[in-house]
């Protein structure tokens, strides 16, 4: 009889789950507990042993804790000492999270190897797959990077980059230059005005990182071990990774003769920010020269529609007129070479 209230005992705990065992433990189990240890002993015949009865559950898992024993002499159950329990109850939990974070950790390695397969080999063959979606353009871009075993090239053109994608980058960024990872990344020249992109060019730079800017437009671009590019595809949310030898070696090649015409970033001198200055009117005169609208125009400066248009301004005090086309017919004639074709 003993035996078969055990058994039932034993059943009617099994839809218990760990979380709400340590709840019962502490609760109504606990109170049972303390209830035993001063009363001396629980009795064989006492109603707590029914299955119905509101207690039952927290003296089953006493009995299964073996915090209760049964004890012929006493007849019934008495009490033993938690701390000869404890171990036998915790450490195989403790052994089961070690199990649990070592396999974790070898699946995510597994996961790991195939992710970096699938960014390192062309889909179907194809030498270009295109990326959809900002997170997933985000979340390959960020696995690529971290792929990243010798050097990166990153052109990131239109001037300022916002705070909030600055942020998302430079814990990227500085990862990989721990790593020992050589890193070139070119801007346009109207950076330099930022304070976000200072603040990160800063960081990058204690880390080892070369950082040079241009006053041309170019197109955004990230070279990864010259083995991986990343370009923008047809609209803002798509990036095409090109895979092909023969197109990423033409890339970066492109990305090494912008770099060669760059100004060191870190290079504050007078005639330097002279010489960056100069640059920057030069290529506003010649977006007003070839006859680009004040949007396109912006965009190539690497500046926003009215910042460009306070440098149309500037230009206009500067050759004493007020309306664009004397300024086009004054620049003419002080410089043929920028008059405008029309």
């Amino acid at each position: 009889m003993r035996v078969l209230v055990f058994v039932v005992m034993m059943l009617s705990m099994d839809n218990l789950e760990g979380p709400d065992r340590r709840a019962l433990l502490a609760g109504p189990a606990g109170d049972l507990f303390r209830e035993i240890i001063r009363a001396g002993v629980l009795g064989a015949d006492d109603p707590r042993h029914a299955a119905d009865h509101p207690d039952h559950a927290a003296l089953s898992l006493l009995i299964e804790l073996g915090l209760l024993r049964q004890d012929e002499r006493a007849g019934g159950w008495v009490a033993v000492d938690p701390a000869a329990v404890q171990s036998s109850v915790v450490v195989p939990m403790s052994r089961q999270v070690v199990e649990l974070l070592d396999e974790s950790a070898a699946w995510a390695d597994t996961f790991g190897s195939l992710a970096q397969t699938f960014r390192r080999t062309p889909v179907g063959g194809s030498p270009l797959n295109e990326i959809r979606g900002l997170a997933s353009i985000n979340h390959f871009l960020e696995a690529a990077v971290d792929d990243a075993e010798q050097e990166l090239l990153t052109a990131q053109p239109a001037g300022a980059r916002r705070a909030v994608i600055l942020e998302q980058a430079v814990d990227r960024d500085l990862r990989a230059l721990e790593r020992g990872v050589t890193m070139h990344t070119l801007y346009q020249h109207t950076a330099r005005r930022s304070r976000a992109t200072g603040d990160y060019v800063e960081r990058i730079l204690a880390k080892g990182a070369q950082v040079r800017t241009l006053d041309e437009f170019f197109n955004r671009l990230i070279v990864i071990d010259r083995r991986l590019a990343i370009i923008p595809g047809g609209s803002p949310d798509v990036a095409v990774a090109i895979h092909d030898p023969n197109m990423v070696r033409y890339l970066a090649d492109v990305f090494d003769r912008s770099w060669e015409r760059a100004s060191e970033y870190d290079d504050r001198g007078a005639s330097s920010e002279s010489h960056i200055a100069a640059e920057v009117r030069q290529l506003t005169v010649r977006m007003l020269t070839e006859g680009h609208s004040d949007p396109a125009s912006a965009k190539r400066v690497g500046v926003s529609t009215r910042t460009y248009a306070s440098y149309v301004a500037a230009l206009k005090d500067e050759y004493g007129v007020e309306t664009r086309f004397q300024l086009g017919y004054a620049m003419g004639s002080r410089d043929p070479e920028s008059a405008p074709e029309s």
